[in-house]
């Protein structure tokens, strides 16, 4: 078991949880960041939309990162966490446990894909989730969108910014009359019918095949995925609170609802894009660091009176008692 104790152990290291390390490590914490290698951007060639890192690969942002957080004094842990226990002892695969005073869970989110023949080898490269990240590459292209989820149209309304040539494959979804008008009238043809496959010749997406045989040529097709957060129950082992989704409820920092436990990023918003995640990450640090920065204050105080019965919260609730007392001629 590890002797000393992190101020932070960081769960995850992605843009999130990098970002937050980095901000952690240069208020001098001491910190652990725990990465299992498995970013949800993995597929992708090249990430989008970060200023100043626009077309990066996401591995090189990733690389540079951990280097960054490296020079700060933090422990960048190539490993898994499997549990997490109040106090907190920090178990991972390896059977290597850490002690921590606070804990931010940055694990992100899996993105359920439909079991449609080429989807998952497609995955990212032409077969695409976010046009703010891709649509611009695949601009004035012949593009499809599959509806899967019941905010499909609106995805594909959306995809309609980047083509004027774009189809919405209703596959299982079932279109309202309404949904219908407003897709006709942005100009988006509908193909009825469920998808058979995504059709592929020398390494190029280059059409949709249905069931019924129809063949419609796209280069590219947008899906908007279910999305499950990837924290392997280490959050709702802590008690922490989810909404419907299954997603971990947070304030504005990151602070969930139980103590000392933060989380950022995917794993919050499965939205959020890299730029996003990061700032997600920094808001974070710098409230788990003035969370630390308050106890430290407490410890130093009970340490400075070392006579004192109560602490000042306990001190403040015994004078409240006396001065009511006085005030009721008691």
């Amino acid at each position: 078991m590890e002797a000393k104790v992190h101020d932070v152990v960081v769960v995850g290291g992605g843009a999130a949880g990098l970002s937050a390390s980095l901000v952690l490590g240069r208020a001098r914490r001491r910190v652990a960041v725990v990465d299992a290698g498995e970013p949800r951007n993995a597929p992708a060639a090249h990430m989008q939309g970060f200023l100043s890192r626009d077309g990066m690969p996401p591995a090189d942002l990733l690389a540079a990162g951990r280097a960054e957080v490296a020079r700060y004094g933090v422990d960048v842990v190539a490993d898994r966490v499997v549990g997490i226990e109040p106090g907190f002892s920090v178990r991972l695969a390896s059977g290597r446990v850490l002690r921590a005073r606070r804990i931010l869970v940055t694990t992100g989110v899996h993105d359920r894909l439909p079991d449609i023949p080429g989807v998952r080898q497609r995955w990212g490269r032409d077969l695409l989730h976010c046009p703010y990240c891709h649509g611009w590459e695949v601009r004035d292209q012949p593009i499809g969108v599959l509806g899967t989820e019941p905010d499909s149209v609106q995805h594909a309304l959306l995809v309609r910014q980047w083509s004027e040539d774009v189809v919405f494959f209703a596959h299982t979804h079932s279109l309202t009359a309404a949904d219908g008008d407003r897709l006709r009238a942005r100009g988006i043809q509908i193909v009825r019918g469920e998808v058979d496959r995504l059709v592929v010749e020398s390494d190029r997406l280059t059409g949709v095949r249905l069931a019924d045989g129809r063949v419609v040529a796209r280069t590219a097709v947008f899906i908007r995925p279910a999305n499950v957060p990837h924290a392997d129950g280490l959050l709702t082992d802590l008690g922490c609170v989810t909404d419907d989704a299954g997603f971990v409820v947070v304030d504005g920092t990151g602070r969930t609802s139980s103590d000392g436990v933060w989380a950022a990023g995917n794993v919050v918003d499965p939205r959020a894009q890299v730029i996003a995640s990061a700032g997600a990450g920094n808001t974070a640090a710098i409230a788990i660091n003035a969370d630390l920065v308050q106890e430290d204050v407490d410890r130093a105080v009970d340490a400075h009176h070392p006579t004192r019965a109560f602490s000042p919260a306990m001190e403040a609730q015994v004078t409240d008692l006396v001065l009511g007392a006085r005030r009721h001629g008691l």
